[in-house]
């Protein structure tokens, strides 16, 4: 019992300690004051992944690869330079790829039909911003293509998910991958639509959407892996 208190405690203290270190990190990027931003970016990422291991029972290392690909694609996107942006957008879509082959893992999709249903507006969506889009890197364009695709999908079968089985599985995925096409939504405007234009703005912004999807992402893991378990 005093296990579980103490447990308990410290899992409280470091969520505690997430948000706070996130809202540091979001009011360092309103300032763009780069030595908090180098030091805390990387930081949010890896608190959750302790998190994540002191409170699960199943410890999923895909899991904790989703969240060392998102450290890495943090500190790709700190320098905001072309050859960095490149980089991240690689490592971003293996990271989509991974989170992606996790949700079919955790939800045991059976009926495909209704995710491909839910897919396609998200698709349309996407790729009407990506046809408006006229200056995007040569050596990129491929690269938002896939990123595309794997987003609409992701979120394709958060939602066919959530309208076949309402349950708090599926209900906590859905806002997280809602969070996650807002984040989408948000680097690609300020990427490739306004470039220097509301950066003070749009930076954090995403650092926002980042902190909240990653953790709402974890909560929904938590409860998948206690709904498989059972």
């Amino acid at each position: 019992m005093i296990f579980m208190f103490t447990k308990d405690n410290i899992l409280k203290s470091l969520t505690f300690s997430y948000f706070i270190i996130a809202f540091f990190e979001i009011v360092s990027e309103y300032l763009a004051y780069t030595p908090f931003i180098c030091s805390l970016k990387p930081l949010i990422p890896l608190l959750l992944v302790i998190i994540y291991l002191i409170n699960s029972t199943v410890k999923n290392p895909v899991f904790v690869i989703v969240l060392l690909l998102s450290m890495v694609v943090n500190i790709l996107f700190i320098p905001n330079t072309p050859i960095c942006l490149y980089y991240a957008l690689i490592i971003f879509t293996i990271h989509r790829v991974v989170i992606i082959y996790l949700i079919f893992r955790l939800q045991k999709v059976k009926d495909y039909i209704p995710t491909i249903i839910a897919t396609i507006p998200f698709l349309l969506i996407f790729f009407y911003l990506f046809i408006e889009t006229n200056d995007i890197p040569e050596n990129s364009f491929y690269l938002l293509i896939l990123q595309n695709i794997l987003i609409s999908i992701f979120a394709g079968i958060a939602l066919s998910g959530y309208v076949m089985n309402d349950n708090k599985q599926n209900s906590v995925l859905l806002i997280s991958v809602l969070l996650f096409v807002m984040l989408q939504f948000t680097v690609f405007i300020e990427k490739y639509f306004l470039v220097n234009e509301f950066q003070k703005l749009f930076r954090p912004l995403a650092m926002t959407f980042n902190t909240l999807a990653f953790f709402s992402f974890y909560k929904y893991v938590l409860q998948a892996e206690k709904s498989n378990n059972n």
